[in-house]
């Protein structure tokens, strides 16, 4: 009953909520991001959603376009800029996926959507995660985020996807409001997010 009905209601309803009474800070934001940042306002991506279905993830861009002199792209650290940081910490960069959630793309809550690319390289459990709509936070999210490894990361999320309730869901939201406020666990420590996705470390465990 959760899943099928409340769930999905809860999610077109704040989301919906937030967009329209958040509508005078977001198109402050879009401002401030073309201005410091350049356009497009928007960073579109296709990523993998409820049974690997593919769509258009939107964010708040938080890189320039600045490349070398062969016209290669820089680094994401490279191209990264305070504004931009300010906005992966504060979790603001996010805040166009409420269009995502109103469209029943994604929910607020469940494994964050990753890139298609990933899909081949999953195990037979790892692809597991996809059982269920990709969220905007997550199991993962709040044990951990960017700051801990693929492999625990996917542990996270299905474990999300097989015990889904809303006993669950209202622990992750108010832990996420903590994290937030904490502007914790925003980059692994070697990359500006996290490194890519290589693949199971367990051959066995490949599809």
């Amino acid at each position: 009953m959760y899943t099928r009905w409340f769930k999905r209601s809860f999610d077109v309803g704040l989301s919906g909520l937030l967009l329209l009474l958040g509508s005078p800070l977001w198109l402050l934001l879009a401002a401030l991001v073309r201005w410091r940042l350049g356009k497009p306002i928007l960073f579109k991506q296709y990523r993998a959603g409820r049974h690997s279905q593919p769509f258009q993830l939107y964010k708040f861009r938080t890189m320039t376009d600045q490349r070398d002199a062969n016209g290669q792209l820089l680094p994401d650290g490279d191209r990264l800029t305070s504004f931009g940081q300010f906005l992966r910490r504060t979790s603001l960069d996010e805040v166009p996926q409420l269009l995502n959630i109103l469209k029943g793309d994604m929910s607020f809550i469940g494994p964050r959507p990753l890139l298609i690319d990933y899909l081949p390289l999953y195990s037979h459990q790892q692809i597991q995660r996809h059982q269920v709509r990709p969220g905007l936070t997550g199991l993962a999210q709040v044990k951990g985020r960017n700051a801990i490894d693929w492999e625990t990361k996917f542990d996270y999320d299905l474990t999300y996807a097989q015990q889904l309730n809303w006993r669950l869901d209202s622990r992750i939201l108010w832990a996420t409001a903590r994290k937030v406020l904490k502007q914790s666990d925003i980059s692994a420590s070697d990359h500006a997010t996290m490194a890519p996705f290589e693949g199971s470390e367990s051959e066995h465990e490949k599809r």
